[in-house]
């Protein structure tokens, strides 16, 4: 092995910074409330979230009241919104650290909280809107057509808007990434942005189309080269075996890291090249297919230029947010370096 790491993640902060700042020009005077739940889709919750408050979001969200807790330990001033369900001994803690929640049901008394109002997702929500009182900030639903059904969304939209029409001193909030980008009427108030702020398409396609800079990289190396005689194969079950001489490089990345087993046969970057991934993906290695010998320690691009995380996620039958939280930059098993373009 060279001196570079064998798993390798690399967030741009610069890119992501400019990415908040384009989707607040976009948001047109509403707020943007920056989604970093699940550590930021892999990205590291903290310092995005600052990131993204220094470049013009103006609260942070998250999925559960441990996520919430974590991230007031690490940042102590903003306004962070609990987007999931949370348990009343979660309220206590909820309240101590300046949380705000969503509730569907029973409203908890002395703590901010917003009321979602379940209009098609067929998810947490109420059916119908209870009188908001005094601790009722804001009223909100979520959509679950906006990137590929805007008709659907648009029915959603209407449903929120009319229950919620007394109410237009609360702050009204129903947009994600994709409504944001496509359906401006339905800004509102304020705009809750997760994938988009990372750089990445929530319509799976290109994300430069829409303005945005991917924020993940990540890197490895080749770690061993080898030819394999006709016959010969490399991975378990023997799923690929040479029907010629092969030159193959094995990678010291897997599943265990997030290089899932579906992406066999997608394409990465050997020194810059496109080779393609033959044989198992195992839990702590792939291989791939050289164009001839290559000297052990050469770069390997798994997500980066060249190499969107979208095509893998086309690949493997999934989306870009799966992915991308499944790549582990949290342990050991992984370098995580952070850097503004």
């Amino acid at each position: 092995m060279s001196g570079m790491a064998r798993n390798e993640v690399t967030i741009d902060l610069g890119a992501l910074r400019r990415n908040v700042k384009h989707l607040v020009e976009l948001a047109s005077g509403s707020e943007l409330w920056a989604v970093v739940k699940a550590n930021a889709y892999g990205h590291g919750a903290a310092d995005c979230g600052d990131t993204a408050l220094g470049a013009g979001a103006s609260a942070l969200c998250v999925a559960t009241v441990s996520e919430g807790l974590a991230l007031r330990r690490e940042l102590p001033e903003p306004r962070i919104i609990v987007l999931g369900p949370s348990s009343n001994r979660e309220v206590a803690q909820s309240r101590d650290a300046r949380l705000e929640l969503v509730v569907s049901s029973d409203i908890p008394s002395d703590i901010p909280v917003h009321l979602k109002l379940d209009t098609g997702m067929g998810r947490w929500g109420m059916s119908e809107l209870v009188r908001p009182d005094l601790d009722v900030v804001g009223l909100m639903t979520h959509f679950a057509t906006a990137d590929d059904d805007l008709d659907f969304a648009r029915i959603q939209l209407g449903r929120f808007l009319e229950a919620t029409a007394d109410y237009t001193h609360l702050t009204r909030h129903a947009a994600n990434s994709a409504a944001l980008l496509r359906i401006p009427e339905a800004r509102l108030d304020a705009v809750r942005c997760g994938i988009a702020i990372y750089g990445l398409s929530p319509f799976q396609t290109d994300a430069a189309d829409d303005g945005l800079e991917p924020v993940l990289s990540w890197h490895s190396e080749v770690s061993l080269v080898k030819q394999l005689q006709p016959g010969e194969s490399t991975g378990y079950g023997r799923l690929f075996i040479a029907a010629e001489p092969t030159w193959i490089g094995i990678v010291p990345v897997g599943y265990a890291d997030g290089f899932r087993r579906g992406l066999t046969g997608t394409t990465v970057l050997v020194d810059g090249e496109p080779a393609r991934v033959v044989g198992t993906v195992s839990m702590d290695a792939f291989a791939v297919e050289l164009d001839g010998p290559t000297a052990v320690g050469t770069r390997v691009t798994l997500v980066g230029s060249g190499v969107p995380l979208e095509a893998h996620a086309r690949h493997a039958g999934t989306i870009n947010y799966e992915l991308a939280t499944q790549i582990e930059t949290g342990s050991e098993r992984a370098r995580r370096t952070l850097y503004y373009s």
